[in-house]
């Protein structure tokens, strides 16, 4: 339920176009639906200005389709994450209009084309390497589901630290970055020196035997000595393109 959603039903009992009764039919649900195997937070939106997120991961596609089914009814746009292929073909034969990314393993759908006025500023997603692409994928497009202007800019590691300063101009121009990186995790400390913005590092699991899964990665990052890196959990691109949605929100 969005906070225009509500005023409308709102605003339609105020002036007789809605009886209280089928008011209170829609929003008997509003706090949180319970489905058995799930309670659908309807409020979400109302609190937080972003509706409950779907993780795919361990969920069935029919739990999924489930409280998809659910969530259409109230929001304009729904996000799943952590979805394999075979589910999303399963969700996608019971709701045609839901578009998959299979870089970033996510499900959209929304009802009208998402704005890109709700942020204060540009948005940028970098990627160490090719192989941190599906997270930072991840990153880019929840924060554009969430009305942000977000640009991105792959394969820029510090191996090559030039291939950093050919977009030299976005960096500047950004207001959140979001960096992601596996290996020793070095490119958001880099990033965090030239810029007086914040930083979302993001480490991944990418990398060979002492990388333990982005650990290594994770620990560089929380050591950074830039001032402005904040850090989220391995892999979580979906965590750092909220994180900067919340940071880049106008109101």
């Amino acid at each position: 339920m969005t906070l225009e959603k509500l005023k409308n039903i709102l605003s339609e009992v105020a002036n007789g176009t809605l009886s209280v009764e089928k008011a209170l039919s829609t929003l008997k649900a509003l706090p949180f639906e319970d489905i058995h195997y799930a309670h659908v937070d309807h409020h979400r939106s109302i609190r937080k200005g972003f509706p409950e997120v779907i993780f795919g991961q361990g969920k069935t596609s029919k739990q999924i389709i489930g409280i998809m089914d659910r969530m259409r009814q109230q929001e304009n746009v729904i996000l799943v994450t952590r979805i394999d292929r075979e589910k999303a073909m399963d969700v996608i034969s019971n709701f045609p209009d839901v578009t998959y990314d299979s870089e970033a393993h996510m499900l959209i759908w929304n009802t009208h084309p998402i704005p890109i006025d709700q942020g204060k500023g540009l948005i940028l997603v970098l990627s160490a390497g090719t192989s941190d692409i599906p997270v930072a994928r991840e990153a880019f497009l929840t924060a554009k589901a969430m009305g942000n202007n977000v640009e991105s800019a792959y394969d820029v590691g510090v191996a090559g630290i030039h291939r950093l300063f050919d977009h030299s101009q976005a960096i500047d121009n950004a207001n959140v970055l979001i960096v992601v990186a596996g290996m020793e995790g070095a490119l958001p400390s880099v990033v965090a020196g030239l810029v007086d913005k914040p930083v979302i590092a993001v480490p991944t699991s990418i990398g060979y035997g002492v990388s333990f899964g982005g650990l290594t990665a994770l620990f560089a990052m929380l050591n950074s000595c830039a001032s402005n890196v904040a850090v989220v959990n391995i892999d979580n691109g979906f965590g750092a393109g909220y994180l900067a949605s919340i940071i880049n929100r106008k109101n």
